[in-house]
């Protein structure tokens, strides 16, 4: 998964936590304009959307889920353009995947079972997801058996109720004890930002998070009322570009829930690199959450191939 050195463990610092201020208005301001202007010109937007394929955690999180779905969902990871597209493209020799498949785990050990021959990860939501109002006892052995099973990412759920009670030790010491039950699984820490109150206390988790060794940090389960909006990407982006100023480790990020569309992608891509640097534009430090957005991809690059829209009925998942 990652090209640069991993994030391990660091001490918990309270004063620095304790000194995070948080500009509203200035990050409002911030969030307006990016959403208003044109990220990327017209003949640089097929690099971009593929680019976007790359980042993208292919996901399945539903109820009905079977052994057939994940296979297709794992057959479309493993090729996510139809070839005459990137035929058209003159892209024909390109190897491209998505960066993931994440599924539920008891669905990990099939999922790996379908990746098998390929480096596409499979990464497992545990630790009592979405809600985390699950023992810690069987938060941790959920871990335990999604990486047993074979999931080299683990996306796990906090304890809302510690950030919004400002219990910052617990909060630092239950991602903590994740992270060691993650082995050498990289650890994806939901703040699920929509229920934590505000944007300071947005950032002051995003920085416990990445003391307590977390890979990445992800706004939101997609299971919330409000998931991923530019105004908490940019505060916690800004954490991750703090704790690396402060630390020389980088942090991965992972907007989720309600990216839907490749203008969508676009912009939160364009604000990985404003705010970050090319480096989070790549897989290995960012990652987009969804399951519908591959296809709405795919029918922006026929447009580029093709000059014409495809019917979504056209371009199935698999």
């Amino acid at each position: 998964m990652s090209h640069h050195a991993r994030n391990p463990v660091h001490p918990l610092d309270l004063e620095w936590v304790s000194q995070v201020r948080v500009n509203l208005p200035a990050i409002n301001r911030r969030a307006a304009t990016h959403a208003t202007r044109r990220s990327v010109k017209m003949e640089w937007q097929s690099a971009w959307y593929l680019r976007a394929v790359s980042c993208i955690d292919l996901t399945t999180l539903s109820g009905d889920d079977t052994q057939a779905n994940v296979k297709r969902l794992c057959f479309k990871a493993k090729s996510p353009i139809q070839q005459d597209i990137l035929k058209d493209l003159e892209l024909d020799g390109l190897k491209l995947t998505t960066g993931c498949v994440c599924v539920y785990p008891n669905r990990v050990r099939e999922a790996v079972e379908f990746l098998q021959g390929t480096n596409i990860p499979v990464a497992s939501v545990a630790a009592g997801f979405p809600a985390g109002q699950t023992p810690m006892k069987q938060r941790l052995a959920e871990i335990e058996e999604a990486v047993k099973a074979g999931a080299r990412e683990i996306d796990i759920v906090i304890t809302r109720q510690h950030v919004l009670q400002s219990n910052w030790i617990e909060l630092y010491e239950e991602t903590k004890a994740m992270r060691d039950a993650c082995g050498d699984a990289h650890l994806k820490t939901i703040l699920a930002t929509g229920e934590l109150g505000s944007l300071t206390n947005v950032y002051k988790a995003s920085l416990v998070c990445m003391m307590a060794g977390s890979d990445f940090i992800k706004t939101s389960t997609g299971k919330e009322g409000v998931n991923a909006t530019l105004p908490v990407a940019i505060t916690m982006l800004r954490a991750i570009r703090e704790f690396y100023e402060q630390t020389g480790f980088k942090v991965g990020f992972k907007p989720a829930g309600g990216i839907r569309k490749a203008k969508d992608a676009m912009t939160w891509l364009a604000i990985m690199k404003e705010e970050l640097g090319d480096d989070w534009t790549k897989p290995d430090l960012f990652r987009i959450g969804a399951s519908s957005l591959l296809t709405d991809v795919e029918r922006q690059l026929y447009h580029q191939a093709t000059g014409k829209y495809a019917a979504s009925h056209s371009l199935p998942m698999a």
